[in-house]
């Protein structure tokens, strides 16, 4: 069945200590950008982002940025889209409540996304087991040999596999962002979105941007 391009949809965004910057602020530009353009007929935004932490207190990503999460793990906040950005994961790979929460959290989103680094968060979950995905050129390697049932791709700046879709490094993350809009709510307002920040965009499916 297709789905309804005109129904509202909200992105979870997980937040942890060294988390990186663009990694957070890239796809939440570019989602919150194509929610002001595009809204419902009650003339509420078509895309809502909501950030969620381990506890309540500010984030410090990486270089210092200092980001007050929207909600905690406890609060479990409803979303439909779980975004899972990069940065420095060691502690968080740690976490078993966060893991445990990505895992439940992915089973019930329309879509998992990660960008960079997050894709190690992911494949903690087990959710990347004998699947295709992609991660920052620096960390293939490791990804690889940590999870060797995962396909690591090294070709291309995203990979779309239905459910998830993961992305290499900052950049590549907005542009994955932006296959999403397409993907989600029509190519149109993916270009609007581009149009409005700005932003040189090439839309995947061709070597060395992405592929589904």
């Amino acid at each position: 069945m297709k789905r309804d391009t005109t129904a509202p949809l909200t992105f979870g965004v997980l937040l942890f200590d060294e988390v990186e910057v663009l990694d957070v602020g890239g796809p939440f530009e570019v989602f919150s950008t194509a929610g002001r353009l595009a809204r419902t007929a009650a003339d509420e935004p078509l895309l809502r982002v909501l950030t969620v932490a381990a506890d309540a207190r500010p984030v410090r990503a990486r270089g210092g940025l200092r980001v007050v999460p929207d909600h905690t793990l406890d609060e479990d906040p409803p979303f439909d889209v779980l975004v899972i950005p990069g940065g420095v994961t060691t502690a968080v790979e740690k976490d078993a409540d966060v893991i445990d929460w990505l895992a439940r959290r992915h089973a019930s989103s329309a879509l998992t996304f990660s960008i960079c680094t997050g894709a190690f968060l992911l494949a903690a979950t087990g959710a990347l087991h004998g699947r295709p995905a992609t991660t920052h050129w620096e960390d293939q390697d490791e990804l690889a040999e940590r999870w060797p049932d995962v396909r690591v791709r090294g070709d291309v700046r995203w990979v779309d596999d239905g459910d998830i879709v993961t992305s290499a490094g900052i950049s590549a993350g907005i542009d994955a962002s932006l296959h999403i809009v397409g993907r989600l709510h029509g190519v149109g307002l993916a270009r609007r979105t581009t149009r409005q920040m700005e932003y040189d965009w090439i839309p995947g499916g061709t070597a060395g941007h992405g592929v589904r």
